[in-house]
């Protein structure tokens, strides 16, 4: 990371990795975005909300888009290691299978075993540890066998290349009034929050969610960056620590951080799968904090929802109700 800061994050770094993302070798998708009016999904509020689909991403999620900037910024057939509950791990994986370099994913023991075995059988090696000793299985496979560690959130290169999300909400609603977007190490939220912020949009209000329990909420308007040990729904939204340059973007371009519990989004996840949609439990923070009223004065305005992910499993979907 060396000494990156907020202010150091600049539109046109953004725009450059914007570019390099659309034409990554990696396939990144500009997925749909859609109004809520055009789904069978309920509405309790008059406004007008698009939805953005990143649930159809290629791996699944928007994971491959800062993915996809980090390996275009770093030698082909380097040796990297990377910590990730899964979706982070399963994008990893896929470009290092493409450059042709080596990986290793380390995974937390809560994370489900199915994502472990989609991981390995893209090429890279999986280690499973406790939460509290990811950062030391890093720590020991960069010094003992001279891997450069990735960051799966406190990355520059990673948040530049999520931000491209947020080019592509610009164009599509140039304006929104409210973007509402999960928050798990931060990385997702700080870029597309500095997109649309450095972009012009000066009185877009955007959010951040996540599960009660979660790391953000502990952490945002304090200086606490350290996580406790819980088991969240969604595993997707639980880094082991709160990432120093997403913390300091999201002080500076985000309105607030609301919570959602798990069963608003356990019923989020059953919502949008009978309309349609097949999105994994930390993927609809989002949605859920706008069908729960998480979200205040939104009424009559534009807004923007993101379903960040779509990796869930058919196992995984008999634990919702119908």
């Amino acid at each position: 990371m060396g000494d990156v800061s907020a202010d150091s994050i600049t539109i046109e770094m953004l725009r450059e990795a914007c570019g390099t993302v659309r034409c990554s070798p990696l396939d990144v998708i500009n997925t749909p975005m859609i109004p809520w009016s055009q789904t069978t999904l309920p509405l309790n509020n008059p406004c007008n909300i698009h939805i953005k689909l990143e649930n159809m991403q290629r791996t699944g999620s928007f994971k491959i888009r800062g993915v996809a900037n980090q390996f275009a910024r770093r030698l082909k057939g380097g040796h990297f290691v990377t910590m990730s509950a899964g979706n982070y791990g399963k994008s990893f994986a896929y470009a290092c299978k493409h450059y042709g370099s080596k990986g290793k994913v380390v995974m937390p023991e809560t994370a489900p075993i199915s994502r472990s075995v989609l991981i390995q059988s893209l090429g890279v090696e999986v280690e499973r540890a406790p939460t509290p000793r990811l950062m030391d299985v890093v720590n020991r496979s960069v010094q003992e066998d001279s891997m450069t560690f990735l960051h799966s959130y406190d990355d520059p290169d990673l948040i530049a290349g999520h931000a491209s999300l947020g080019f592509e909400i610009l164009e599509v609603v140039p304006y929104p009034d409210v973007v509402v977007v999960c928050c798990g190490g931060g990385g997702l939220l700080a870029g597309v929050a500095a997109a649309i912020k450095l972009s012009g949009c000066e009185n877009t209000k955007i959010y951040g969610v996540e599960p009660e329990g979660g790391e953000y909420s502990n952490s945002f308007f304090t200086v606490s960056q350290v996580r406790s040990c819980c088991k969240l729904l969604a595993s997707g939204l639980a880094p082991p620590f709160a990432g120093s340059l997403p913390y300091e973007l999201c002080q500076k371009y985000v309105e607030n951080i609301v919570l959602v519990t798990d069963e608003e989004i356990k019923s989020a996840v059953a919502i949008l799968y009978r309309a349609g949609l097949v999105v994994e439990p930390s993927g609809t923070a989002a949605f859920a904090a706008v069908t729960n009223d998480k979200i205040p004065d939104i009424n009559g305005k534009n807004v923007v929802v993101i379903l960040s992910g779509g990796n869930i499993g058919k196992d995984e979907l008999s634990n919702f109700p119908d």
